[in-house]
């Protein structure tokens, strides 16, 4: 596995292992995972399926400054360099790029990428104004430094996959982007590297997000009459009445063009729905979300 720090030699890199393979003939197939770090199993499963499906894994490691909020987690966010080369390692990664915040951004970034309101103005980015434009303008970085074929990314951001592949597709840039399942403890939580600043009480607390969301999920399976609004209000007052759970936004969309279903459509009658959740326990703010269709999850 190589370690690269600095653009330049990732570029270099890339450039000679893409050249050996022509000369062989063939096109070598980059998959990239862009991650913050303090990696867990459900980064592992995106690595595993980029292993799947190139000839070379390239992961970055970066928590990106710009998409946090002046009082939100950047300083105290979790690293731990160490634990996350060793789960590279360990899942074959040939390339991790780990660089500094003054790589990233040796001045004062002058230009962002943003993508319209339509699809960032709700859910996370009605709490975290110029959060998506700090993603957008990070992730377009990284494609250009890796230029990878294909990039993956965790459902659990759904937003996020939603915004990155209309950014993809409105700038042409030539990189598939792979959505991959949530992944989830034994009990149901859906992994984050955030899980960690929970407290036992809080932790146990969180449970009612995913027991709720299946909740929403079998209504809809059983039936198929469930209308936006009964659904919003089922998660509303199963949440309200968790003392631990301070609710960000219960929201259910079409996916992935993020408009809001009216409370008396009903859910899944046809095309994709995000039922999107954001909770905080304590001074940690978890998502978690379901897509439902017809055919069900």
């Amino acid at each position: 596995m190589n370690l690269f720090r600095n653009i330049q030699d990732l570029r270099q890199y890339l450039k000679q292992e893409r050249l050996k393979a022509a000369l062989e003939g063939k096109v070598l197939e980059t998959g990239f995972v862009p991650t913050m770090g303090y990696l867990h199993e459900g980064h592992a499963s995106l690595l595993r399926e980029a292993r799947r499906n190139n000839d070379l894994v390239v992961l970055s490691i970066f928590v990106n400054p710009i998409q946090f909020g002046p009082n939100e987690d950047f300083e105290r966010y979790p690293r731990d360099e160490a634990k996350d080369l060793q789960l590279a390692e360990q899942e074959g990664v040939d390339a991790v790029f780990l660089p500094s915040v003054g790589e990233m951004y040796p001045a004062q970034t002058l230009t962002k990428i943003t993508v319209s309101q339509q699809l960032t103005g709700g859910l996370c980015g009605a709490s975290r104004p110029g959060h998506f434009d700090g993603v957008t303008t990070v992730v377009s970085k990284l494609f250009n430094i890796v230029e990878p074929e294909r990039a993956y990314f965790g459902q659990k951001d759904a937003q996020q996959v939603a915004v990155i592949t209309q950014m993809v597709k409105d700038l042409n840039m030539p990189v598939q982007i792979v959505p991959c399942p949530i992944r989830r403890e034994e009990d149901g939580l859906a992994l984050s590297s955030r899980n960690v600043y929970l407290a036992p009480a809080e932790r146990e607390a969180a449970l009612v997000l995913s027991r709720q969301l299946l909740h929403v999920q079998e209504l809809i399976n059983e039936g198929g009459t469930l209308t936006a609004g009964e659904a919003k209000e089922t998660l509303l007052h199963a949440f309200t009445a968790e003392p631990l759970a301070e609710v960000d936004y219960v929201e259910v969309v079409r996916f992935p063009g993020l408009q809001p279903l009216g409370d008396s459509e009903r859910i899944a009658q046809d095309g994709e729905v995000l039922v999107a959740v954001a909770v905080k326990f304590g001074s940690t703010r978890l998502i978690d979300n379901v897509i439902l269709s017809k055919k069900g999850v």
